[in-house]
């Protein structure tokens, strides 16, 4: 699939694949900050800009090995880009450690970009809904 990109700082990476099938793209930073220990977050430019296809979103997901080595994480995560948006990629990224800042480069890979189909949907309203071996049963229900 083709996907539309509109480099808005020349300088940046594209988003790429790092391996062969890999689901995500990498996004870059775009900016120098630092993230704040417990609870700070940036909202960091990437730099670039899509054209989503119709059927299709794109998901900002958070990149595993800055959660488990650094409590980095996306706060919106996935931050839903729709078809319709043609404006800058931005990554809410937050800081979960308790004690320590973060500080991100210009150039770092900070987040995952993924385009996946999406479903049209049409509501249809019942009064009632059918049985399942799960049913209402919710968080938690299946045990640890």
């Amino acid at each position: 699939m083709k996907v539309e990109i509109r480099r808005l700082d020349l300088e940046l990476p594209l988003p790429k694949h790092q391996h062969q099938d890999d689901a995500g793209c990498d996004l870059y930073d775009g900016k120098d900050a630092v993230i704040a220990a417990n609870g700070g977050r940036e909202l960091i430019s990437t730099g670039i800009a899509i054209a989503v296809p119709p059927g299709y979103a794109a998901l900002v997901l958070p990149r595993s090995g800055l959660a488990h080595k650094h409590g980095i994480t996306c706060l919106n995560a996935p931050a839903l880009i729709d078809s319709q948006y043609r404006g800058e990629i931005k990554v809410l990224l937050l800081n979960t450690d308790p004690y320590a800042d973060y500080a991100v480069s210009r150039g770092d890979r900070i987040a995952q970009l993924l385009v996946t189909p999406v479903a049209e949907m049409e509501w249809v309203e019942v009064e009632d809904l059918s049985e399942t071996a799960r049913g209402e049963s919710g968080f938690g229900s299946t045990g640890r």
